[in-house]
Protein backbone atom coordinates (compact mmCIF):
# COMPACT_ATOMS: atom_id res chain seq x y z
CA UNK A 1 0.00 0.00 0.00
CA UNK A 2 1.18 3.55 -0.72
CA UNK A 3 1.46 6.14 1.55
CA UNK A 4 -0.14 9.74 0.50
CA UNK A 5 2.37 12.29 1.06
CA UNK A 6 0.31 14.79 0.11
CA UNK A 7 -1.36 13.97 3.85
CA UNK A 8 1.89 13.92 5.45
CA UNK A 9 1.71 17.73 6.13
CA UNK A 10 -1.30 20.51 6.44
CA UNK A 11 1.17 23.15 6.54
CA UNK A 12 3.74 22.75 3.80
CA UNK A 13 3.43 21.00 0.61
CA UNK A 14 4.78 17.68 0.39
CA UNK A 15 6.67 16.02 -2.83
CA UNK A 16 9.01 13.59 -4.24
CA UNK A 17 12.19 14.31 -4.73
CA UNK A 18 14.66 13.47 -7.97
CA UNK A 19 17.21 14.06 -9.58
CA UNK A 20 15.80 17.14 -11.01
CA UNK A 21 16.03 18.87 -7.18
CA UNK A 22 19.63 17.83 -6.88
CA UNK A 23 20.54 21.61 -6.53
CA UNK A 24 18.13 22.33 -3.98
CA UNK A 25 18.89 19.39 -2.24
CA UNK A 26 22.78 20.03 -1.93
CA UNK A 27 21.57 23.39 -0.98
CA UNK A 28 19.94 22.17 2.06
CA UNK A 29 22.26 19.66 3.35
CA UNK A 30 25.11 21.64 2.13
CA UNK A 31 24.48 24.17 5.21
CA UNK A 32 24.53 21.30 7.72
CA UNK A 33 27.77 21.06 7.77
CA UNK A 34 27.59 19.17 11.45
CA UNK A 35 25.96 16.57 10.30
CA UNK A 36 28.36 15.44 8.00
CA UNK A 37 31.14 16.31 10.46
CA UNK A 38 29.79 12.95 12.01
CA UNK A 39 27.76 11.37 9.11
CA UNK A 40 30.88 11.29 6.76
CA UNK A 41 31.17 12.06 3.93
CA UNK A 42 30.27 15.60 3.03
CA UNK A 43 27.47 15.83 0.36
CA UNK A 44 27.79 15.84 -3.82
CA UNK A 45 25.50 15.67 -6.17
CA UNK A 46 26.61 11.79 -6.41
CA UNK A 47 26.04 10.72 -2.63
CA UNK A 48 22.71 12.80 -3.18
CA UNK A 49 22.17 10.73 -6.80
CA UNK A 50 22.95 7.50 -4.73
CA UNK A 51 20.58 8.81 -1.88
CA UNK A 52 18.04 8.79 -3.96
CA UNK A 53 18.25 5.36 -5.06
CA UNK A 54 19.43 3.62 -1.63
CA UNK A 55 17.71 0.87 -0.27
CA UNK A 56 17.59 -1.81 2.58
CA UNK A 57 17.16 -5.29 1.68
CA UNK A 58 14.48 -6.54 0.15
CA UNK A 59 12.82 -3.58 -0.19
CA UNK A 60 12.29 -1.56 -3.55
CA UNK A 61 11.48 2.20 -5.07
CA UNK A 62 7.56 1.71 -4.22
CA UNK A 63 8.58 1.30 -0.55
CA UNK A 64 10.98 4.38 -0.46
CA UNK A 65 9.50 8.28 0.06
CA UNK A 66 12.77 10.59 -0.70
CA UNK A 67 10.27 13.49 -0.39
CA UNK A 68 11.18 17.58 0.26
CA UNK A 69 8.85 19.71 2.37
CA UNK A 70 7.88 22.89 0.93
CA UNK A 71 6.87 26.28 2.39
CA UNK A 72 6.50 28.97 -0.77
CA UNK A 73 8.33 26.82 -3.56
CA UNK A 74 11.34 27.10 -1.25
CA UNK A 75 12.56 23.75 -0.16
CA UNK A 76 12.89 23.85 3.50
CA UNK A 77 13.85 20.35 4.67
CA UNK A 78 13.73 16.50 2.89
CA UNK A 79 13.00 13.08 4.30
CA UNK A 80 13.54 9.73 3.40
CA UNK A 81 11.25 7.34 4.48
CA UNK A 82 10.83 3.77 3.83
CA UNK A 83 7.26 2.14 4.70
CA UNK A 84 7.45 -1.27 6.07
CA UNK A 85 11.09 -1.46 7.32
CA UNK A 86 12.37 -3.59 9.38
CA UNK A 87 8.86 -5.35 9.86
CA UNK A 88 5.32 -3.99 8.00
CA UNK A 89 4.08 -2.17 10.84
CA UNK A 90 7.15 0.18 11.13
CA UNK A 91 8.48 3.28 8.60
CA UNK A 92 12.03 4.06 8.79
CA UNK A 93 13.68 7.47 8.97
CA UNK A 94 16.86 7.31 6.70
CA UNK A 95 17.41 10.85 6.83
CA UNK A 96 15.89 14.27 8.22
CA UNK A 97 17.29 17.18 7.51
CA UNK A 98 16.05 20.84 8.03
CA UNK A 99 17.89 24.09 6.16
CA UNK A 100 19.57 26.02 7.94
CA UNK A 101 18.26 28.99 8.08
CA UNK A 102 14.60 27.07 9.54
CA UNK A 103 16.15 25.67 12.55
CA UNK A 104 15.54 26.02 16.17
CA UNK A 105 12.07 27.67 14.90
CA UNK A 106 9.63 23.99 16.11
CA UNK A 107 9.50 23.60 12.20
CA UNK A 108 11.40 20.26 12.35
CA UNK A 109 9.24 19.29 15.28
CA UNK A 110 5.62 20.12 13.75
CA UNK A 111 6.73 17.83 10.62
CA UNK A 112 7.49 15.09 12.83
CA UNK A 113 4.61 15.75 15.14
CA UNK A 114 2.09 15.62 11.45
CA UNK A 115 3.91 12.77 10.07
CA UNK A 116 3.42 10.69 13.74
CA UNK A 117 -0.40 11.79 13.68
CA UNK A 118 -0.63 10.00 9.79
CA UNK A 119 1.23 6.98 10.13
CA UNK A 120 -1.04 5.00 12.31
CA UNK A 121 -4.06 5.63 9.42
CA UNK A 122 -1.53 3.64 7.01
CA UNK A 123 -1.15 0.83 9.96
CA UNK A 124 2.24 1.90 11.03
CA UNK A 125 2.84 1.90 14.77
CA UNK A 126 5.95 2.67 15.18
CA UNK A 127 9.15 4.80 13.65
CA UNK A 128 12.53 4.00 13.87
CA UNK A 129 15.87 5.82 12.81
CA UNK A 130 19.25 5.91 14.12
CA UNK A 131 21.67 9.32 14.97
CA UNK A 132 25.88 9.31 14.84
CA UNK A 133 26.32 8.69 18.80
CA UNK A 134 28.66 11.76 18.47
CA UNK A 135 25.85 14.12 17.19
CA UNK A 136 24.63 15.74 20.13
CA UNK A 137 22.16 17.67 18.58
CA UNK A 138 20.43 15.03 16.62
CA UNK A 139 20.12 12.96 19.96
CA UNK A 140 18.23 15.59 21.59
CA UNK A 141 16.20 16.66 18.37
CA UNK A 142 15.18 12.85 18.45
CA UNK A 143 14.61 12.68 22.02
CA UNK A 144 12.64 15.61 22.30
CA UNK A 145 10.41 14.41 19.70
CA UNK A 146 9.89 11.30 21.70
CA UNK A 147 11.95 9.04 20.28
CA UNK A 148 13.94 6.40 22.52
CA UNK A 149 16.88 4.15 22.22
CA UNK A 150 16.54 0.46 21.45
CA UNK A 151 20.02 -0.26 22.99
CA UNK A 152 21.28 -1.39 19.66
CA UNK A 153 24.44 0.52 17.97
CA UNK A 154 25.38 -0.09 14.55
CA UNK A 155 28.93 0.09 13.72
CA UNK A 156 29.14 1.59 10.16
CA UNK A 157 32.63 1.73 9.68
CA UNK A 158 33.44 5.56 9.88
CA UNK A 159 31.08 6.20 12.99
CA UNK A 160 28.25 4.77 15.45
CA UNK A 161 24.61 4.76 14.84
CA UNK A 162 22.30 5.11 18.02
CA UNK A 163 19.32 3.17 16.86
CA UNK A 164 16.15 4.83 18.13
CA UNK A 165 12.21 4.24 17.73
CA UNK A 166 8.68 5.95 18.95
CA UNK A 167 5.32 4.22 19.05
CA UNK A 168 2.61 5.57 17.22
Amino acid sequence: NFLNIELFSKKYKVQKLSESDTADILDLCAGNPLYYKYCPPFVTKETIANDLKALPPQKTLNDKYYIGYYDNNRLIAIMDLINHFPDDETALIGLFMMHNSEQGKGIGSSIITELTDYLPNEGIKRLRLGWSKENKQSKYFWRKNHFEETGTIADLGEYLVVIAQREL
